[in-house]
Protein backbone atom coordinates (compact mmCIF):
# COMPACT_ATOMS: atom_id res chain seq x y z
CA UNK A 1 0.00 0.00 0.00
CA UNK A 2 1.65 3.71 -0.75
CA UNK A 3 2.18 5.94 1.45
CA UNK A 4 3.30 9.44 1.11
CA UNK A 5 3.26 11.37 4.28
CA UNK A 6 3.61 14.66 4.53
CA UNK A 7 5.04 16.95 7.44
CA UNK A 8 6.98 20.23 8.20
CA UNK A 9 3.86 22.54 7.84
CA UNK A 10 3.36 25.31 10.47
CA UNK A 11 2.52 29.56 10.48
CA UNK A 12 5.53 31.56 10.07
CA UNK A 13 5.45 35.27 8.88
CA UNK A 14 5.81 36.61 5.40
CA UNK A 15 9.82 36.42 5.13
CA UNK A 16 10.71 33.18 6.47
CA UNK A 17 11.64 29.86 5.37
CA UNK A 18 10.08 26.60 5.81
CA UNK A 19 10.90 22.78 4.37
CA UNK A 20 8.40 20.74 4.25
CA UNK A 21 9.20 16.61 4.19
CA UNK A 22 7.00 13.30 2.11
CA UNK A 23 7.51 10.43 3.31
CA UNK A 24 7.13 7.67 0.93
CA UNK A 25 6.43 3.79 1.14
CA UNK A 26 4.72 0.88 -0.22
CA UNK A 27 6.47 0.58 -3.47
CA UNK A 28 9.48 1.31 -5.72
CA UNK A 29 9.28 4.87 -6.94
CA UNK A 30 12.62 4.27 -9.14
CA UNK A 31 10.46 5.33 -12.34
CA UNK A 32 8.29 7.66 -11.19
CA UNK A 33 8.32 12.16 -10.70
CA UNK A 34 7.42 13.22 -6.95
CA UNK A 35 5.24 16.44 -7.29
CA UNK A 36 4.38 19.17 -4.87
CA UNK A 37 0.92 20.68 -5.44
CA UNK A 38 -0.81 23.23 -3.05
CA UNK A 39 -4.49 24.32 -2.74
CA UNK A 40 -6.04 27.52 -1.00
CA UNK A 41 -9.56 28.46 0.15
CA UNK A 42 -11.52 28.72 -2.61
CA UNK A 43 -8.73 27.78 -5.55
CA UNK A 44 -8.10 24.77 -7.49
CA UNK A 45 -5.18 23.15 -6.52
CA UNK A 46 -1.86 23.83 -8.19
CA UNK A 47 1.22 22.99 -9.34
CA UNK A 48 4.11 24.18 -7.47
CA UNK A 49 7.40 21.65 -8.48
CA UNK A 50 8.28 18.10 -9.07
CA UNK A 51 11.42 16.04 -9.29
CA UNK A 52 12.13 12.81 -10.98
CA UNK A 53 12.58 10.15 -7.65
CA UNK A 54 15.51 8.62 -9.93
CA UNK A 55 16.96 12.56 -10.15
CA UNK A 56 17.34 14.63 -12.65
CA UNK A 57 15.60 17.81 -14.18
CA UNK A 58 13.08 19.73 -11.76
CA UNK A 59 10.06 21.69 -12.81
CA UNK A 60 8.55 24.31 -10.96
CA UNK A 61 5.68 26.77 -11.15
CA UNK A 62 6.71 30.79 -12.30
CA UNK A 63 5.11 31.82 -8.81
CA UNK A 64 7.46 29.65 -6.91
CA UNK A 65 10.58 29.63 -9.32
CA UNK A 66 14.46 31.44 -7.40
CA UNK A 67 12.06 31.00 -4.01
CA UNK A 68 11.58 27.23 -3.62
CA UNK A 69 13.56 24.38 -4.12
CA UNK A 70 12.47 20.55 -4.59
CA UNK A 71 14.59 17.96 -3.63
CA UNK A 72 14.68 14.07 -2.99
CA UNK A 73 16.99 11.58 -0.39
CA UNK A 74 16.55 8.16 -2.21
CA UNK A 75 18.38 7.10 0.98
CA UNK A 76 15.50 8.02 3.21
CA UNK A 77 12.64 7.88 0.74
CA UNK A 78 11.46 10.96 1.74
CA UNK A 79 11.04 14.37 -0.73
CA UNK A 80 11.46 17.73 0.33
CA UNK A 81 10.10 21.11 -0.40
CA UNK A 82 12.55 24.12 1.00
CA UNK A 83 10.67 27.23 0.64
CA UNK A 84 12.31 30.29 1.07
CA UNK A 85 11.08 34.44 1.16
CA UNK A 86 8.10 33.04 1.76
CA UNK A 87 4.57 35.91 0.99
CA UNK A 88 1.14 35.44 2.20
CA UNK A 89 -0.08 34.14 -1.23
CA UNK A 90 1.90 30.82 -0.65
CA UNK A 91 -0.83 29.98 1.81
CA UNK A 92 -2.06 26.82 1.49
CA UNK A 93 -2.50 23.19 2.58
CA UNK A 94 0.60 21.54 0.49
CA UNK A 95 0.11 17.72 -0.93
CA UNK A 96 2.81 16.28 -2.08
CA UNK A 97 2.08 13.51 -4.97
CA UNK A 98 3.66 10.90 -7.18
CA UNK A 99 3.05 9.91 -10.83
CA UNK A 100 4.88 7.97 -13.57
CA UNK A 101 5.38 10.70 -15.46
CA UNK A 102 5.65 14.33 -15.29
CA UNK A 103 2.28 16.58 -15.20
CA UNK A 104 1.53 19.94 -14.11
CA UNK A 105 -2.27 18.53 -13.95
CA UNK A 106 -3.24 17.02 -10.68
CA UNK A 107 -6.08 14.97 -11.74
CA UNK A 108 -3.35 12.86 -13.02
CA UNK A 109 -1.38 12.02 -10.13
CA UNK A 110 -2.47 8.19 -8.94
CA UNK A 111 -1.19 9.11 -5.20
CA UNK A 112 -1.32 11.55 -2.92
CA UNK A 113 -0.49 12.69 0.85
CA UNK A 114 -2.93 13.94 3.20
CA UNK A 115 -1.48 17.31 2.96
CA UNK A 116 0.01 19.80 5.55
CA UNK A 117 -1.08 23.10 6.12
CA UNK A 118 1.30 26.41 5.76
CA UNK A 119 0.04 29.81 6.70
CA UNK A 120 2.23 33.02 6.20
CA UNK A 121 1.11 36.22 7.93
CA UNK A 122 1.82 39.40 6.43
Amino acid sequence: QVQLVESGGGLVQAGDSLRLSCAASGRTFNNYVMAWFRQAPGKEREFVAAIPWSGGSTNYADSVKGRFTISRDSAKNTVYLQMNSLKPEDTAVYYCAARWMLSRGPTEYNYWGQGTQVTVSS
